[in-house]
């Protein structure tokens, strides 16, 4: 405990603090240490971040850092560091930079060369992968999408092959939209897992197909209201389409020698009906181990 105490109380160090999702509980002792030795809090919402220093005890100096004024506020912060004061980055909720502000702050202050040091704990994203169900050895964090309908159906046309589950959160104001332009663009029988109010009272996850998550977020008002995490299965990979014939391979390596690397994919694709991601990776193989120039 005496070295936790030292430590902290070294010049010039950036303390990234998780803080509860929800449930006030979670909340680890470190963090807790750490927001009471700071000299200074840098918050998402100076008010929202009250309730839980009052629930603690903690009387710390308050500041605001949101996405409106940390480029122009985040060098201020520097030089406080310089000047040798200690400073405890937090957001509403979770880990900061996950979607939140922080990262202008965070990028000036290692690139200064002082210490950023990670304070551990909750994160909305790690919580509903957890409990998910699906796949979590790989994952591709999505951030929250756009917020037009013929944009986010351009991000899942991109993502609807993609054999990974992918993660996004999602606001209640668009959840019912955003499903709505996922079925238009993602087959039905998807699974998919959609968590809402994590740690909180009216915590629900929900497992099932694309088809009956639509269903279900349209005929009951409480699966419209809260804070979502959406968890998408990946596609399942076509192994047919992974199986490139001689004839084929040798189609391409022809196309190779007369034209570019894209040209050629493209063609191998119309007349064949092989995958292009699978053809594109064949012919930088080829063009690597040829020597062929385009």
């Amino acid at each position: 405990m005496g070295e936790n105490i030292k430590m902290l109380t070294e010049l010039g160090k950036l303390y990234v603090v998780a803080t509860p999702i929800g449930n006030l509980g979670d909340i680890s002792y470190r963090a807790v240490e750490t927001l009471k030795q700071v000299d200074l809090i840098a918050a998402e919402d100076t008010r929202h971040v009250k309730m839980l220093l009052q629930h603690y005890g903690i009387t710390n100096k308050l500041v605001s850092l949101h996405q409106h004024n940390e480029e122009k506020y985040s060098p201020v912060l520097l030089d406080k560091l310089r000047s040798g004061l200690s400073i405890a980055l937090v957001s509403d909720a979770g880990t900061p930079l996950l979607s939140d502000p922080g990262m202008p702050l965070v990028k000036l202050v290692k690139d200064a060369g002082l210490d950023v040091v990670p304070i551990p704990g909750a994160c909305a994203l790690i919580t509903a992968l957890s409990a998910a169900g699906l796949p979590v050895t790989q994952f591709s964090f999505e951030g929250f999408l756009p917020r037009t309908s013929s944009a986010r159906k351009s991000f899942f046309n991109e993502r609807v092959l993609l054999t990974k589950t992918w993660v996004f959160y999602e606001s209640c104001h668009r959840i019912l939209a955003t499903l709505q332009d996922m079925v238009e663009t993602i087959p039905l029988d998807r699974q998919i897992v959609i968590a809402r109010e994590l740690t909180k009272l009216h915590e629900t996850i929900v497992k099932t197909s694309l088809g009956e998550a639509l269903e279900l977020v349209m005929q009951n008002d409480n699966m419209r209201k809260g804070e979502f995490v959406v968890i998408v299965d990946g596609a399942v990979e076509n192994k047919k389409d992974s199986v490139i014939t001689a004839e084929q391979e040798k189609l391409l390596q022809v196309l190779l020698k007369e034209v570019s690397i894209k040209t050629a994919v493209a063609m191998a694709v119309e007349l064949t009906g092989v995958r292009k991601k699978i053809l594109y990776q064949l012919a930088l193989e080829m063009n690597k181990d040829n020597g062929i120039q385009n």
